[in-house]
């Protein structure tokens, strides 16, 4: 996959879409059924594929959300995952 930019909605994260920053990033091929799919990008074919997952309390993301300066993918991990781990 090459590099590239793009706007994506993120479920958890309200309007406006996040920026994203691809770096030959791949895409996640297959999901399990306790994984929740987050973000996903369309190919040209027309087919979604997850670029942003969570599992219980781990978060996987293909794009690079440190990059953009927008903090909400973080604010995400913090509120989310991190504060699930510490009610334990």
């Amino acid at each position: 996959m090459d590099s590239f930019e793009t706007d994506l909605k993120f479920k958890g994260i309200t309007e406006p879409s996040i920026k994203a920053v691809f770096i030959r990033a791949p895409w996640v091929e297959s999901t399990g059924a306790d994984v929740e799919v987050l973000a996903q990008i369309t190919d040209e074919k027309g087919v979604a594929h997850p670029v942003a997952v969570r599992q219980a309390n781990l978060l996987a993301t293909s794009f690079h959300p440190e990059l953009t300066g927008d903090n909400r993918v973080h604010k995400y991990f913090v509120e989310q995952i991190c504060s699930e781990l510490v009610r334990g």
